[in-house]
């Protein structure tokens, strides 16, 4: 029996150097002669048994990227992986602090990711755009950095801007300088918080960063008033419940918050952070969370169109997108 046809997909949380396979970073070790034998087990799977430990290998595994063509590559295999799953778009986070210190120039590194995403949609159609992340655990000085070298070096597909690192590092007020000038700038603005910080590090990104998306957000679940807020505010989550597991905020998906938060009139998308590390791809957690909380064919279309409505993308494409999925109609299950 097959499945019905294919939900239309939509990614806006991943980072790049974190969605690498195994086999890819194993090819350009051996390239490069670099030895990633501690973070790669005999199986090709990534070894790593808590956050801590899960960096360490994270940066291992990203530092055998070391010129354009390596990330040209990257770009190009994790793009026509999404399209492989259904996925019409995608939004990446680049980290420009992860290819400086390879020695590569922010120029060059965001040149390779572009060439990567141009040959992945001129062979599969899918639209791609990439958010520098500034890192907030390094400081307000090199997240303002990030922003300054995204706007001193604009390219089309580099449309937003946000803050990764550690949630327990850094008050957001810290970052709201650099913020303030990627809005200025005309940049999508996002920020990772209520993941390992409480609900009041998602309340804090609001105030101080004045951003319209929260990348997972889920721990707003703990606070009545700012659920409803968001869904007030229309503000949009950048749930990875597979990550959320994986890393042990929730000990099970059943226990998840994302199909509460949705009930209770919050904008969520469905993405995979860190696909091979966690075990995942974008389409397991369409289908996982669909299966888990029992939503319909609508329910992920619903899904998909939030995250193509919050998209860091001009509006010509964002209209070509809803009309790629307004297409999409359930066909019946053949026998």
């Amino acid at each position: 029996m097959s499945d019905p046809i294919t939900v239309p997909k939509a990614e806006l949380h991943c980072h790049i150097e974190g969605a690498a396979p195994p086999s890819l970073v194993k090819r350009l070790a051996d390239k490069h002669g670099m030895d990633v034998s501690k973070v790669l087990d005999g199986n090709g799977k990534y070894v790593w048994s808590d956050f801590t430990t899960f960096l360490k290998a994270y940066d291992t595994a990203s530092a055998v990227f070391r010129t354009p063509a390596d990330y040209a590559i990257l770009a190009e295999t994790y793009f026509r992986m999404l399209a492989a799953e259904g996925a019409i778009y995608g939004e990446i986070f680049i980290s420009p602090d992860h290819a400086q210190a390879t020695g590569l120039s922010y120029r060059s590194y965001v040149e390779g990711l572009s060439a990567g995403i141009e040959r992945a949609k001129n062979d599969t159609a899918i639209e791609g755009r990439m958010i520098a992340v500034g890192v907030r655990h390094f400081g307000s000085a090199a997240v303002e950095r990030v922003i300054k070298e995204v706007i001193a070096n604009p390219n089309p597909l580099v449309t937003g801007f946000g803050l990764a690192g550690d949630e327990r590092s850094g008050h957001p007020a810290n970052f709201s300088k650099a913020f303030r000038m990627a809005a200025e700038a005309g940049l999508g603005t996002t920020a990772h918080a209520g993941e390992f910080g409480g609900p009041d590090s998602v309340t804090a990104a609001l105030e101080f960063l004045r951003v319209k998306r929260i990348g997972h957000g889920v721990r707003a679940i703990e606070d009545k008033e700012l659920v409803k807020r968001l869904a007030d505010e229309e503000i949009v989550l950048e749930v990875c419940p597979g990550s959320n597991v994986s890393l042990g905020v929730y000990t099970h998906l059943r226990f998840h918050p994302v199909n509460m938060l949705r009930r209770q009139g919050v904008k969520v998308t469905l993405n995979s952070d860190d696909p091979p590390f966690f075990g995942t791809t974008l389409g397991k957690e369409y289908s996982s969370v669909s299966e888990t909380f029992g939503w319909t064919f609508d329910d992920q279309m619903e899904v998909t169109r939030t995250a193509i409505e919050a998209a860091f993308c001009d509006e010509p494409t964002r209209n070509r997108l809803l009309v790629r999925l307004d297409s999409a109609v359930q066909k019946p299950v053949e026998g």
